[in-house]
């Protein structure tokens, strides 16, 4: 009840409706004349909570995504996973406690598992760098996943940052070649990726260790460029439009997969993961072995393929110019001598399947 967001009000007064019907009636030896009653209030409750959780926007569910009592990757690490041994440090410079990974088996198989951490309290986000890793954090991500590697062991990684660690000391140790070399790593690995976004799936931060042949998300998170916060501050000079930044962004499980930016949306109960994190940490245990055996199954020079095509096959865009007759009407140059620029003669659409950043030979320059 502490916690409750702003549109689970309705939820509460209910709550607190059924909470005080209940004990009246303990304290009642009549009690069983408000036994209808409550079965009222519980249907009524059943029903907001239905109504409510089923139509949310993509703010409200970047809003869930970010609860403080949602579980994060040591929780899921204890209750979807077994026999999880931490590793520590990245051998270079010291050891980044937002990024966790170590040993563990999810279900017979033997895996290597990753993921940042967030903290609950004062102490622990200060410890946990509120689940933002800086350099070195990748550094020894990129060391367990070489690992994995080694020992021909399947990668899992749990995605829950806000991003990357934006200080002057990440800066200093290179927080940028550190994500750019995980991005190419990753992508030449020849072990099974399963990444699996469980809250905040934010830039590069959440890239870095992201590049899998099966990307999962928890149907209350969310996967961005940018912040809802940060897009909004930039386009419309106002933190206060977030919520429409976060419904133009889509950045919800179910326009990513409309996009085929990810593989599979995993349900949570009603009211978001942190209302049944047992019944939330089995999904995601069994989407993982689900997904994870069907890359199994994929020879491996097929598997590395599919990868590479997958990201690739990212941004797609074509490119459109005005045929010669609907040019617009040539203007003066420069200089004033009045003489005019030649209209550009008609250029065919150009399409590409080229990621974001990458040329298309093919183009008009």
């Amino acid at each position: 009840m502490k916690h409750h967001l702003d549109f689970e009000k309705p939820l509460i007064e209910l709550q607190q409706k059924l909470d005080e019907l209940r004990r009246a009636q303990l304290s009642n030896p009549l009690g069983l004349q408000l036994e209808d009653e409550i079965r009222v209030i519980e249907a009524k409750l059943a029903e907001t909570r239905r109504q409510i959780y089923a139509k949310l926007t993509a703010w409200q569910r970047v809003q869930l995504a970010r609860h403080p009592l949602r579980p994060y990757f040591l929780d899921y690490a204890r209750q979807s996973f077994t026999e999880f041994s931490e590793l520590h440090g990245d051998r270079l410079f010291a050891d980044d406690h937002a990024m966790v990974g170590g040993f563990a088996c999810l279900g017979r198989h033997r895996v290597v598992l990753i993921g940042t951490q967030k903290g609950r309290d004062t102490k622990e986000n200060i410890l946990r760098n509120f689940g933002s890793a800086n350099p070195e954090g990748y550094r020894k991500a990129l060391r367990l996943m070489r690992l994995a590697d080694r020992f021909g062991l399947p990668i899992i990684s749990l995605i829950d940052t806000m991003g990357a660690y934006p200080g002057v000391g990440a800066e200093e140790r290179h927080i940028a070649e550190a994500i750019a070399v995980n991005l190419r790593e990753m992508m030449r690995l020849e072990v099974p990726i399963i990444a699996a976004v469980l809250g905040e799936g934010g830039s590069g931060g959440a890239l870095g260790i992201g590049v899998a042949d099966r990307v999962l998300i928890l149907e209350n998170a969310y996967y961005s460029v940018i912040s809802p916060e940060g897009c909004a501050a930039i386009l419309w000079k106002d933190r206060k439009a977030a919520g429409q930044a976060a419904a133009a962004l889509k950045i919800t499980g179910r326009d990513l997969l409309e996009f085929k930016l990810v593989d599979e949306v995993i349900a949570e109960p009603d009211g978001g993961a942190h209302h049944d994190p047992a019944a939330t940490a089995a999904a995601l245990k069994a989407a993982l072995i689900r997904n994870l055996e069907e890359v199994l199954a994929v020879p491996g020079p097929e598997r590395l393929r599919q990868r590479y095509q997958r990201f690739r096959g990212m941004g797609h865009f074509s490119i459109r110019t005005r045929p010669a007759s609907e040019a617009a009407a040539p203007s003066e140059n420069v200089a004033g001598n009045g003489a005019s620029s030649p209209a550009s003669p008609e250029v065919p659409d150009v399409a590409s399947d080229a990621g974001p950043g990458v040329s298309n030979p093919t183009a008009p320059s």
